[in-house]
């Protein structure tokens, strides 16, 4: 089976320690994870897995396949303190 992540760009982020009444960021939302034979198998297996979504406004969503389980993490601050703001 092909694992998916399955995304929105509905709603917003607000940033860590954001003092604004207005969201300051946008980005997607993760909706969650499933595999499946196909993406669409995998769709069908994250809504009966995950019932709580029933329950959200999200509506348009969409699916990304997850080559492999590989993770790389990085500071931000770090890049930009190397990098600088152009990177």
């Amino acid at each position: 089976m092909t694992e998916y992540i399955f995304l929105t760009t509905e709603g917003s982020t607000f940033q860590p320690n954001s003092n604004s009444s207005e969201p300051d960021i946008e980005n997607m939302q993760i909706i969650g994870f499933a595999e499946g034979d196909t993406v669409h198998d995998a769709a069908t297996r994250l809504v009966e897995s995950n019932e709580y979504l029933a329950n959200t406004s999200f509506d348009d969503i969409f699916a990304i396949q997850i080559a492999n389980k590989h993770r790389e993490h990085f500071s931000l601050r770090d890049l930009i303190q190397r990098y600088g703001h152009a990177l």
